[in-house]
């Protein structure tokens, strides 16, 4: 069972960046496609970006495209998220989320549904 731990939240002002990580461990992590989700208070999970296996293909969240960026070291089994230009309505928990191994290379998921395995999350507040 693969465990992911996050870390990089934090509190920032509207404008500004932060880069997150998710490092993990357990069975084969390089063959499971990887999404950063999260969910604000009083507000239900939503995807924020998802990357393939071979980084060869990505999603976001229309709300974060052109803002965030997802990237992946398979052999140091992380995965980031590098976030610009942030917004107060970017305040959330994010968490990493692994999805089961796959021989597709360019497969990646954008629901949570398929992801079966999640850190605990990271908070990041960004004000106004």
């Amino acid at each position: 069972q693969v465990q992911l731990v996050e870390s990089g939240g934090g509190l920032v002002q509207a404008g500004g960046s932060l880069r997150l990580s998710c490092a993990a461990s357990g069975r084969t992590f390089s063959n499971s496609p990887m999404g950063w989700f999260r969910q604000a208070p009083g507000k239900e999970r939503e995807f924020v970006a998802a990357i393939s296996w071979s980084s060869r293909s990505t999603a976001y969240a229309d709300s974060v495209k052109g803002r965030f960026t997802i990237s992946r070291e398979n052999a140091n089994n992380k995965v980031y998220l590098q976030m610009n230009s942030l917004k107060p309505e970017d305040t959330a928990v994010y968490s990493c989320a692994a999805a089961p191994a796959t021989v597709f290379p360019n497969r990646f998921f954008d629901t949570a549904t398929p992801y079966n395995a999640w850190g605990q999350g990271t908070q990041v507040t960004v004000s106004s």
